[in-house]
């Protein structure tokens, strides 16, 4: 039941206390709540359990990307594999009983009750005031985090300059420990969905220290907001977030493009990933996008010529970071050849785009000037340099630096409303259907333009 899942990090927490205490543990399912919520080493032992299940495979372990992925494809990459689910994103037609739309769904709120938990308890952290803001501050960055994809993906899309008053997702912000008792909540607005995650996403830079081992920290908090700025059309505070990133995280380009991935520790480019080792962890994006030597499924993804048409430049180290897989002649991408490599969420690179971007629509050159900046970019990548930037010139370089990692396709398309393939940007069908599990347990809850239950 997905009600105890908060009381396993507590659990091991009471059986490493002692032996003699071991026998003397109540089963899981029956931990009152005045001790789950009692005391300083349990609230910590609840936040490590919503990193644990933000990393699952429903969402950050690689199925939200990979969906997000095929959303947004095209002609560029083409899915092969036998799953039906990833299938009906690539082809555009989800269904709402689709399994994996529902486990990034459920496994979002999962980790977003979680998060509540420990904003709602955080008076119990008495050790020091430092303590408490980092553990508030982490709940609030990952309850941001799972919102933002939430409500980019379930909700209609958010348009610069208008009201904004399209169905977003349900906004809870209390946590739930009984889920038989839990009240119904409708689905708030797209801007107020916007607002709660940029609040959070405020609130755990402040309280967030500025460095935190391989935890969140500030800068994390920081690039999230450089995004979310991004999605919105807010240039400005896209390129003034991104550039504290840039300028104070102490994170930098890897020497080489190949060195930013498949890493088993945070690289220098690394502002945020989800840890993986032999032991823990999930990296579903190397299950589908790898061969079987490097610990896929042999590439249910394959790379199609007009990506690679997309590199002008013979020299450009990313368009030659692919390889033929021996075992079927399928070419993949050499961006997940490390199934225990740690799954990263934000990089330096990203930041990057958006701050050079920014500036050009904002006429700015805040840091560097955005031609002066694309062109390091290109340069870390043995890319010969641009002599001129249009509008286009962004949405191409993205493609090129950010291919096959968070749905940027999908989402850039949203935020510039240009289309993919033949689909609007705004078409109904580039969104996810609100999962069937949640349509027949939830009376308040309002299903998406384009499917029906």
């Amino acid at each position: 039941m997905k009600l105890y899942k908060i009381f396993f990090v507590l659990l091991s927490i009471g059986l490493l206390t002692s032996c003699e205490n071991e026998l003397e543990v109540n089963p899981t399912d029956n931990i009152p709540g005045e001790l789950a919520f009692g005391s300083e080493a349990n609230i910590s032992g609840i936040l490590v359990g919503a990193y644990e299940e933000a990393g699952q495979q429903a969402t950050y372990g690689g199925r939200l990307q990979l969906m997000t992925n095929l959303l947004g494809a095209t002609n560029e990459s083409f899915w092969r594999g036998t799953f039906i689910q990833p299938r009906e994103a690539f082809t555009k037609q989800l269904l709402v009983d689709n399994a994996f739309v529902d486990g990034v769904w459920s496994n979002a709120y999962e980790t977003i009750n979680q998060a509540n938990l420990v904003i709602d308890n955080i008076a119990t952290v008495t050790s020091s005031v430092e303590e408490k803001n980092r553990i508030e501050g982490e709940a609030k960055f990952l309850r941001a985090l799972n919102y933002f994809d939430l409500v980019r993906n379930f909700g209609a899309p958010y348009v610069s300059g208008q009201a904004n008053t399209q169905a977003g997702v349900p906004l809870r912000l209390t946590g739930i420990v009984d889920y038989s008792t839990r009240s119904e909540i409708a689905r708030s607005t797209v801007d107020q969905v916007y607002a709660q995650v940029i609040n959070d996403a405020t609130d755990a830079y402040n309280l967030l220290p500025e460095s935190n081992t391989f935890y969140a920290d500030r800068y994390a908090a920081q690039a999230l907001l450089a995004r979310v700025y991004f999605q919105q059309g807010n240039y400005p505070a896209a390129r003034d977030a991104a550039h504290d990133v840039l300028e104070n995280s102490g994170h930098s380009l890897t020497a080489t493009y190949a060195e930013a991935f498949n890493n088993d520790v945070d690289s220098d480019e690394d502002i945020f990933t989800f840890q993986v080792t032999s032991q823990t962890g999930t990296n579903q994006l190397v299950n589908h996008y790898a061969s079987e030597l490097d610990g896929g499924r042999g590439g249910d993804v394959r790379i199609e010529q007009a990506y690679l048409d997309l590199f002008t430049d013979p020299n450009d180290q990313r368009g030659n970071f692919t390889y033929i897989n021996p075992a079927n002649s399928i070419r993949l991408t050499l961006k997940y050849t490390n199934q225990f490599g740690n799954l990263i969420i934000f990089r330096i690179g990203e930041m990057h785009l958006i701050r050079a971007e920014s500036n050009f629509r904002a006429g700015t050159t805040l840091g560097l000037p955005p031609l002066t900046e694309i062109n390091a970019l290109r340069n870390r990548s043995s890319a010969a340099p641009l002599l001129l930037l249009t509008l286009n010139s962004f949405a191409l370089e993205r493609k090129l630096e950010l291919a096959f990692e968070q749905g940027f396709i999908l989402h850039d398309a949203k935020r510039t409303q240009t289309s993919i393939g033949s689909l609007a940007w705004n078409a109904n069908a580039l969104v996810f259907p609100i999962p069937q599990t949640e349509m027949d347990t939830n009376p308040l809850m309002v299903q998406n333009a384009g499917y029906t239950n």
